[in-house]
Parts: C-alpha cells; structure tokens; sequence
C-alpha cells in the first residue's frame, strides 16, 4: 500500500512561486504500472522524489508498507568520486543484499565494461542512468520510481531495458516518467495526469495521454 495524503511542495525562485503539489491525494492498494503525465515542468519528478523519500513535502505525508526505489532516472545518491562497482558495492550493503550477485546483473544489463571502474564523475548522464537502472532492476522493490531511463541509450539497451522492467512488472508495480506516448502504452496500464499541483487518476490509460496531449496542446 502507497498513500500521499494532502502532499504539498512549492518552490520560490526570484519571487516567483511555482507550486508542484496542492493537496495532493492518492492511494495505491494493488499492482499497477502507473504513468505520471504533466507538462515539462509540472512537477513530476519533485512527486517521485517525494514518494522516494529523498524530498521533503512542505506539508502533508507518504505513507507506505512496502519497498520503494528511488527514482530510477535521478543519481544523486550515488558519490561521484566511488567507481561504478563501489556505488554498487555500497547500495548492496545498505539494502543487505550479495554484493558479488549485484555487480554482476549491473555489469551485465548496463553493458558499461571498463567504464565500471572509473569515478561517477566522469559519467555522462547516459552512463549514470544506465548504472542507476541496472542497480535497481538488480533490487526486488515493490515499487519501482522510473523518470525516462528506459529512453537511455541505443535501440537495442531501450528493447532490453524495456523488456527486463516488464517481466519486474508481472510481480511489482511502479510510477513511470516519460514524454513518449509509445513508451507509456508499452509500459503502463493507467495514468495520472499532473497539473498546476493537481492530479487527476485515469483507469483508462487512453483517458490519460488524451488529458496530457490537451495539456500541452498537442
């Protein structure tokens, strides 16, 4: 179970204040494959991060009895001066799983070879989606936080990328950030829309890209 009970975030930048989340609430009780829809700058990313727990809301709470990732697309918890096996390394320990079994699904799904052995600094963001993908792709969390990392990379990394959260997705359940409409009808079975800091939930996945593609003006 995943509940945000009246969840509020709003950011003030030069005087202008841009609010994210108004009172926002919403309940998860079943596995579901969930697409949060919004206009670049609505405010999705803030509510993964929240969900995560690596934000704080200005108010309100989210409550939860299982597992969640962190948002799949964001690195900042990893440390930019470790190599891509020692923040594996570490994110194993805290979650108390095998450290060997881990690097080698990374290794693997990432496809990053040597590059595994440098510092995170120099990564691309390319390079840090991937290892955070595989990283979590390698945890069995309850939910999985996606913000556009299966667009990362060649066409063939995007089909298995695709295809490994999918079989995740037979057992898990997950929010997923992405602005193409293939990618939210491969992915997902329903959608909440976000706007001005207002969520509005679709059992219709087709519902959802048609409020969101209004939205935009598409």
């Amino acid at each position: 179970m995943l509940k945000l009970e009246n969840l509020c975030k709003s950011f003030t930048v030069n005087g202008w204040t841009t609010v994210v989340a108004d009172h926002i609430n919403f309940e998860m009780t079943q596995q579901r494959s969930v697409a949060l829809l919004g206009k670049n700058g609505a405010g999705k990313s803030t509510l993964l991060r929240m969900i995560a727990g690596t934000m704080e809301p200005d108010s309100g709470r989210v409550l939860y009895d299982c597992s969640i990732s962190w948002p799949v697309g964001f690195s900042g918890n990893f440390h930019p001066d470790l190599t891509g096996v020692q923040n594996t390394r570490f994110i194993a320990r805290v979650y108390g799983i095998d450290t060997d079994e881990l690097i080698d699904y990374v290794a693997d799904f990432s496809e990053l070879g040597h590059q595994l052995d440098i510092p995170l600094r120099n990564y691309s963001s390319g390079m840090r989606s991937r290892l955070a993908f595989g990283i979590s792709m390698g945890i069995d969390f309850d939910i999985y936080l996606v913000d556009e990392v299966t667009s990362v990379g060649d066409a063939a990394f995007r089909e298995k990328s695709s295809r490994v959260f999918k079989e995740k997705m037979q057992s898990r359940s997950a929010f997923v950030v992405s602005h193409a409409m293939p990618t939210v009808r491969d992915l997902c079975d329903c959608g909440l829309v976000l706007k001005d800091g207002c969520i509005t939930f679709y059992e219709d996945l087709e519902e959802a890209i048609a409020d969101h593609l209004r939205s935009v003006g598409t």
